[in-house]
This record gives C-alpha cells, structure tokens and sequence, in this order.
C-alpha cells in the first residue's frame, strides 16, 4: 500500500454492513453494532430538483404519509439493490453517521453481506454503491455465511451445519461446511412477503385496505406460524378504509387469521429447507441430523415457527440467540478474525 493510501486510511474505522432489505446495521471494528435503522431513505422534490429529505428511522416514520413532493423509497428489494443511486446515498449516510461529520480523510473498508441468489449484476451494483459512497476496497461476503459466524456455528470444521436466514426481502437456506457453502438456496421470500399477505388477506376477507406499516406492526406483535390450540388466540382490532364505503373504519380479527394470511410464504420456506435437505450430501445429512437447524433473521421471531418447520422436517429446529442481529455479528467477525478471511470475496 502506498504511502498516500495508508494516509487516507489513518483513523478510518473498517466497517461492516447487514445491507438488509428491511433494516441496514452497521458493524464498526473493534466497537460492535453501532446503527440499526431502516433501509428507508425520504426523497424530496423541489422544482424538479430531487434531496434526501431523511434517511433510516426518520424516513421510515413518513412511509404511507407523505405529501406529493416527497416519496418514501425503499432502494432494496428482494435482498439487492432496486435503485442504486438512493442506495449509494443511503449508504454514504450511515457512513457519514457512525463516522461523525469529520469524513475527510477516512476511507474505510467495508464488507457488505449479499444474497446467496444474487446475480454478478447484483454483487457489482452494490460494490459500485460502497465504492461511490466512501470505501477505498469494497469486500463481500454470503449472507448465510455470515449468519452462520453471527450464530456461533462451525463453520470451519468439517461438520455439515444448516442455517435458515429469513430475512425481509429473501431467506437464505444453506449447509455450510469448511468455510464453504455445501449446497444454497435463496427462496424470494420475507417478512415483505408475509406484510403482503397479511394487507391482502385482510382485503379479500374484511374489504379493509390496510397500509405496509401496520400490516408489519401486526406480524410482529401477533404473527404466528400455525393456528393456535383453540382456534383462536389473541384478538385485537385493525383500522384501515372500507374499500365499499370509503370511509375509515375499524374491525376486529385474531391470531387464527393471521396464521391462515401467513400460511402461504411460510409454505414456501418450508419448501425450500426440504428443497435443501434433498440436495444434500449424504455425510452432511448425517451431521444435521445431530446438529439440527438454526433459525435466524426477524422471520425466526415469528411464534411457533421453530416448532412448525420442527414437525415437517422431523429435526430439531433452534433460534440464534440474536436472530436480528447475527448476519452483521457475522459480516463483522469474519472482517476482524483471520480464521474466517477466507469466506470473503469481491465482486
């Protein structure tokens, strides 16, 4: 490295980023996760001439409410990079933050977690994103990877692992085994799916028209994978717009109907762990057998999710301890720690 280089460098921090769908974390070196904010950016638009207006939680709290200058965008879908210029400002933003506003001279590396699916179209826009927002080298890493290091799961051992990483936008089922991936799968399903279903569900059955943001506010408080004992469970009311009045209006629903809105993407999940365990080695069966499977990403946090996938496949079904956070805990050991340097790559 030259000398210029290591100048720019001194007293940047190496960072690591859960470029998420849903929510970005940011995993600086030697300190731990310092941002978790939504991957939401506030675009306003003043004669004809577009600003970021707000990014990350204060742009998330305008989605469904915006006024016509300004659109809440979210620039990734499906796990990649939807419209590369908002990500690139989006992710200078979280830079410029867990930097503070002195950025001269700090050009960080970063390494970036991406689809198992993901195109080298894909991996190339979001390496061009980090390089134009401020990295001087740009590193990548799979993301069922890294929430297998983030989960604490022997990766480095020749022992066959199995880790279900749902996500917002994706779910990332792989065998991992030796620093590599034994067989992947990337099911285009989420917690974006399940929001969807649930606005969806509610509209053919209650013609309520109910917006993205209270439909994930009602995954997260009473989402459940299978229909409660008695048929039920908790009950709770849902506000929205009567799509035969038009008017605002309030209706009543419980758990029983959550399970059966979410009985769809929570199928294809499942779908794609049997897809998986089909295609697997013989030998890396065996170990899963032992080792069972790890739940990780918000979607683990879905109730008696573990205990449905635990009945179709018949193993023995676990949930990362920090299921939200374990894919940047992992982007971020496999940064700072040399026995992990071979799981990264660039694009």
């Amino acid at each position: 490295m030259s000398f210029f280089s290591k100048f720019l460098k001194f007293g940047s921090h190496n960072m690591a980023i859960d470029l998420g769908t849903a929510n970005t974390l940011v995993y600086v070196e030697d300190q731990g996760i310092v941002l978790d904010e939504p991957s939401v950016v506030a675009i306003e638009t003043i004669n004809g001439i577009e600003r970021v207006k707000a990014v990350g939680d204060d742009a998330k709290m305008m989605m469904g409410k915006t006024p016509d200058t300004i659109k809440a965008v979210r620039p990734l879908r499906d796990g990649v990079i939807a419209d590369i210029e908002v990500a690139e400002k989006m992710i200078e933003h979280f830079i410029r933050k867990v930097h503070g506003k002195r950025t001269l001279f700090r050009y960080p590396e970063i390494t970036i977690c991406v689809p198992s699916g993901a195109t080298s179209v894909e991996k190339r826009a979001i390496r061009d994103a980090a390089s134009n927002a401020g990295a001087s080298e740009v590193y990548l890493i799979l993301e069922p990877m890294a929430a297998a290091i983030g989960a604490d799961m022997p990766v480095t051992e020749p022992v066959g692992s199995m880790v279900v990483d749902i996500g917002g936008g994706t779910t990332e089922v792989a065998v991992l085994s030796l620093r590599g991936l034994a067989y992947t799968t990337s099911v285009r399903t989420g917690g974006d799916k399940m929001d969807e279903a649930i606005v969806s569900y509610v509209r053919r059955h209650h013609n309520l028209l109910v917006g993205e943001t209270t439909a994930e506010r009602i995954k997260k408080d009473y989402g459940i994978a299978i229909i409660p004992e008695d048929g039920v469970g908790e009950t709770f009311t849902l506000k929205g717009r009567d799509l035969v009045n038009g008017v605002p209006k309030e209706i009543t629903i419980n758990q029983a109907h959550i399970a059966e809105a979410l009985s769809e993407p929570i199928g294809a999940i499942v779908e794609g762990v049997r897809i998986a365990l089909e295609n697997t080695a013989p030998e890396l069966a065996a170990d899963i057998v032992d080792q069972g499977i790890v739940l990780t990403g918000g979607g683990a946090l879905i109730r008696k999710l573990d205990e449905h996938l635990r009945e179709e496949t018949g193993l023995p079904v676990s949930i990362a301890e920090n299921p939200l956070t374990c894919v940047a805990i992992g982007t971020g050991r496999a940064m700072e720690d040399p026995i992990y340097r071979g799981v990264l790559h660039t694009a």
